[in-house]
């Protein structure tokens, strides 16, 4: 890759691991509109005892995502720094991508009768996103293959780890498709492509690649890898207080409910990370 596009693309794996870990999204949207008291955000996420929400801070703190306040001994306040109020128009690009792509448990619908997807927060679909791009090289294989087009595992290692044996390369290959982020033929080589899920994480990137660099991502405009940004849409123009944790999932012009109390169950729509909605290939894996 050029030299830009390879420093591009370490300032958004850099990015993504920041966010990345699990419950970061979480405690980010919860500080959203204003700074908060410890017990308050405790409040907020029941689910997350002491031993785990006091690291969770410390840490991104430390990254300059969260300032924390000391107004006296023991009034405190965390709110979020001008790096992370950047970061919150990122996440709905995230979630878009998650609720289009991602699989999802289903319930039945009780006017209907029919099975439905059941619905999820936002921060969970943000979370689950997440899940998929930030192992390692992940993110780095799929800029790869929108620069080169179908390539073989060979030249796809040679860009992305160049400095280790081919061998390596095909636990994060064989991750991706299962994913359903990428398509390999094993009876053709050189044939390992990006799916549709894949290429439509161009958003994502565009998004990621302004806020890694110090930009406003409503200005990532046209993108050297992921092409030109298309006209705004209703899921990059919503009001933050449509992303906040405390809500369900709802269209962004739903009159936001005055008060959402969650509880420790109503969290999660799965017990492991869903997985992009794609046919699996003849032999392959059973979704």
């Amino acid at each position: 890759m050029p030299e830009t596009v390879a420093a591009d693309l370490s300032r958004v794996t850099e990015s993504l691991q920041m966010l990345a870990p699990r419950w970061n999204v979480w405690v980010l949207m919860t500080l959203a509109e204003q700074p908060l008291r410890y017990s308050d955000i405790k409040t907020r996420l029941p689910w997350l005892v002491d031993g785990q929400l006091h690291p969770k801070l410390r840490k991104l703190t430390d990254a300059g995502m969260v300032e924390r306040t000391a107004l006296d001994r023991r009034n405190v306040l965390y709110g979020l720094s001008a790096r992370g109020k950047a970061v919150l128009p990122v996440l709905p690009e995230l979630a878009h991508w998650g609720r289009t792509h991602l699989e999802k448990d289903t319930v039945l619908d009780a006017v209907t009768g029919q099975r439905v997807p059941k619905a999820v927060p936002q921060a969970q679909d943000i979370e689950d996103t997440l899940t998929l791009l930030a192992p390692r090289h992940a993110t780095a294989i799929l800029w790869t293959l929108q620069v080169r087009g179908a390539s073989s595992a060979k030249a796809i290692a040679a860009s992305v780890m160049p400095d280790s044996s081919l061998s390596v390369i095909y636990q994060p290959l064989q991750r991706l498709a299962e994913d359903g982020l990428i398509t390999r033929d094993r009876h053709r080589d050189g044939h390992i492509e990006l799916t549709a899920a894949g290429r439509n994480l161009a958003p994502v990137y565009r998004a990621l690649s302004a806020w890694a660099a110090g930009r406003p991502p409503a200005e990532a405009g046209d993108h050297p890898v992921w092409g030109p940004a298309p006209a705004p849409s209703p899921a990059t123009t919503a009001g933050p207080g449509v992303w906040l944790t405390a809500q369900p999932r709802q269209p962004a012009a739903a009159p936001r409910p005055t008060q959402t109390v969650w509880k420790p169950g109503d969290v999660f729509s799965h017990t492991t990370p869903a997985r992009p909605i794609t046919p699996a290939p003849a032999g392959g894996r059973t979704r």
